[in-house]
């Protein structure tokens, strides 16, 4: 038959070894908190809470065994920290991957506008009778045969001028 553990005998031994463990470390719970990526300015709030929680949670430990503790202590720390973590408004560091994804977009865009830049002064640098069937086929789609009949050319002609007028663009280095 198992013995009876008295209860109120179990809880003073795990309030006294908590007392204990904090008072042989007084930074343990400090070290802990920076280890789960507390800030160290917050780290010695963070360790306050956790002893905090640690006090009031005391009666509930089965165990005053060191290791039951130690996990137990280490729990509450690890709680701590993702609290503390939620509570928080994004850190400059987020906040600064968000400028430099800005600044990418920014760079992208700015490459994007010179090239674009660049197309268009390839395309008005074409002959007039380049750049027409060009433009009507790329940018108002039109078919070679109502290009052909807009221009008064044969269909055969406005394919070739506009198949003279992509080697001409690739040409252009920028292009």
């Amino acid at each position: 038959m198992p013995a009876l553990v008295d209860a109120p005998l179990e809880r003073t031994r795990a309030r006294r070894a908590l007392e204990s463990m904090l008072a042989a470390d007084p930074q343990r719970l400090r070290r802990r908190s920076i280890s789960l990526g507390v800030h160290p300015d917050e780290a010695d709030d963070a360790a306050q809470t956790a002893a905090l929680r640690a006090w009031r949670a005391v009666d509930s430990l089965e165990s005053s065994e060191p290791g039951t503790m130690c996990s137990w202590i280490d729990v509450i720390a690890r709680r701590t920290a993702i609290d503390l973590a939620r509570r928080r408004p994004p850190s400059d560091g987020e906040v600064e991957c968000e400028r430099l994804r800005a600044a990418q977009d920014v760079e992208r865009e700015v490459e994007l506008h010179a090239r674009l830049s660049e197309a268009l002064r390839a395309i008005r640098e074409l002959t007039p009778e380049l750049r027409e069937p060009l433009l009507l086929s790329v940018v108002d789609e039109l078919p070679a045969a109502e290009i052909a009949a807009r221009l008064d050319l044969s269909t055969d002609a406005v394919r070739q001028r506009i198949s003279r007028a992509r080697k001409a663009l690739r040409r252009h280095p920028q292009v």
